[in-house]
């Protein structure tokens, strides 16, 4: 299987504030994906950030597969390669048990789906796998080009690669503040972690995994587990906090830029793009 091109790093942004615009500022800086973020209920914005830009990869960062059917998931991927070739990557996931009523037989779900996007001729090298735990790690990498897990640290990144092998794409997301001051820069990764993440236990379940304690994970968050989950500082900080994840064996990483009051992301972005080389 042929492991998805994507550069050393992306960008992971919720959808409602992805642009075309953005997308080619993106572009223009040198990142390698666009990770779209949350499960999309606009249909027509892979197209059109794909349609704005020339290389860069856009992928779902992910796809509910209990809000969206698999029939129409294969749908849109399957225009969306035949208009824009490789280009486009499908990033699927079973989300979490609070947010949906039906949720039951989550790893069943998680194949049945994979089955049907076979079915409907989605190939396994364009699809990738939210994926935390060792199982469904494994999962993806029987059945899919890869993992994205969301909300880790390098720590689970090197055990996910032990879990996934190697040849399968590893793309974690990580969230950064670029400030240095301590404690806005916690009051911002704070404000992104704590709600909903630290209420959601497929989250907490995997901090516990990694050796976090219960009192790190209760409330908002310690502040150790902020500053591990949205690390912040000066450009060249938080740039060695992202170089850790391939360190620990990713391929890529998927940056969610943390701001105050959702301010323009441009120029933390070019920042952190002159000191990671892009």
């Amino acid at each position: 299987m042929t492991k998805i091109d994507m550069g050393r790093y992306g960008i992971w942004r919720p959808w409602p504030r992805l642009t075309p615009e953005l997308a080619r500022e993106v572009e223009a800086l040198g990142y390698g994906a666009i990770w779209i973020g949350a499960s999309p209920t606009d249909p027509g914005i892979a197209e059109r950030l794909l349609a704005a830009t020339e290389r860069i990869v856009v992928a779902t960062g992910i796809v509910n597969m209990w809000a969206t059917p698999a029939a129409e998931a294969a749908a849109s991927y399957l225009r969306l390669r035949d208009a824009h070739g490789e280009r486009f990557v499908l990033g699927v996931g079973v989300g979490h048990r609070e947010a949906t009523q039906e949720y039951r037989a989550p790893y069943e779900m998680i194949v049945d789906y994979l089955d049907r996007l076979d079915a409907a001729g989605v190939p396994a090298d364009g699809r990738v796998l939210a994926a935390l735990g060792p199982k469904v790690l494994r999962l993806a990498a029987e059945r899919t080009a890869g993992a994205h897990p969301y909300l880790v640290t390098p720590e689970h990144t090197r055990r996910a690669r032990t879990e996934l092998g190697d040849g399968r794409l590893l793309a974690p997301e990580q969230k950064v503040v670029l400030d240095a001051d301590p404690e806005r820069a916690r009051a911002i990764g704070r404000a992104q972690v704590a709600n909903p993440y630290l209420k959601l236990r497929n989250y907490t379940a995997n901090l516990e995994r990694l050796g976090w304690a219960e009192e790190d994970i209760a409330g908002d968050g310690s502040d150790a587990l902020i500053d591990a989950l949205a690390p912040h500082g000066e450009p060249a900080a938080v740039a060695a906090a992202l170089e850790a994840h391939h360190d620990a064996g990713a391929d890529h990483v998927a940056v969610q830029l943390l701001t105050e009051d959702e301010q323009d992301p441009v120029p933390g972005l070019r920042a952190l793009a002159a000191e990671l080389g892009l």
